[in-house]
């Protein structure tokens, strides 16, 4: 099991923006960015913030970034959204004035790329996660396409990675996603008093990203040690 740690991570992103910066901006007053679905359950919903959270807490550096849940995903004037239960962008700003219409989704002709990593979490056998998405997203041109299925719905395999070749996706043999140097891994541990096997990102070593509770209660450990020492050694922590 990973050990939870506070890692700080440089990622290196030089997006190349020359081909959507050219592309017309299309009129978006008409698209329907909202429509009030609701996710398909509670497991879902904190699977989805789990792996939001913990990257605002945890990754450091001089690289923004934008990591949403539910947002439609607009990677073409004339194509339906695709709406990701993840998505990750990186080397971009959502500092725009988001009750604009025009910045409350991922429009790709707006942050002039698509993101780099999106996350699919499978609750059922009918939303094609396998099937037409693998198509979807790499026309999208997103590099990498994950597929988490807890239960198991759509066969034997828990996790899959796949990294955008060309125009088509490969499956990787592990869960690193070089190009932006994450990782992903399953976590058998309580996130908001609910213990299971949750989705996580992690570095190279395995030690999963941090949410700011983890970060806290990490701390509180620390002090409590560091007092339980002084005490041994006949001072009183709370006099110093």
């Amino acid at each position: 099991m990973a050990q939870p740690v506070t890692q700080k991570i440089s990622v290196n992103v030089e997006p190349n923006q020359t081909e959507w910066e050219s592309m017309p901006i299309p009129n978006v007053s008409n698209l329907i960015t909202e429509d009030d679905t609701p996710v398909d359950n509670l497991i879902s919903e904190k699977q989805q913030r789990l792996l939001t959270v913990s990257l605002y807490s945890s990754l450091e550096g001089d690289v923004p970034f934008l990591a949403a849940a539910n947002v439609g995903l607009f990677y073409a004037a004339h194509q339906p959204p695709l709406v990701p239960d993840i998505l990750l962008s990186l080397g971009i700003s959502s500092s725009q004035d988001l009750s604009q219409k025009q910045n409350r989704s991922y429009f790709v002709w707006n942050f002039g790329k698509p993101p780099e990593v999106v996350i699919e979490i499978v609750s059922n056998k009918v939303g094609n996660e396998l099937g037409s998405k693998l198509t979807d997203y790499a026309h999208a041109g997103v590099a990498y396409y994950v597929v988490f299925d807890p239960l198991q719905c759509l066969g034997d395999k828990i996790l899959s990675v796949y990294e955008l070749r060309a125009t088509q996706y490969r499956l990787l043999d592990d869960y690193w996603l070089d190009d932006i140097q994450l990782g992903l891994t399953l976590w058998q541990g309580k996130f908001e008093g609910c213990e299971y096997s949750w989705l996580r990102w992690c570095d190279r070593k395995g030690n999963i990203l941090l949410t700011g509770d983890e970060k806290a209660e990490q701390e509180k450990q620390r002090a409590e040690r560091l007092a339980e020492i002084l005490r041994s050694q006949g001072i009183d922590p709370d006099r110093l």
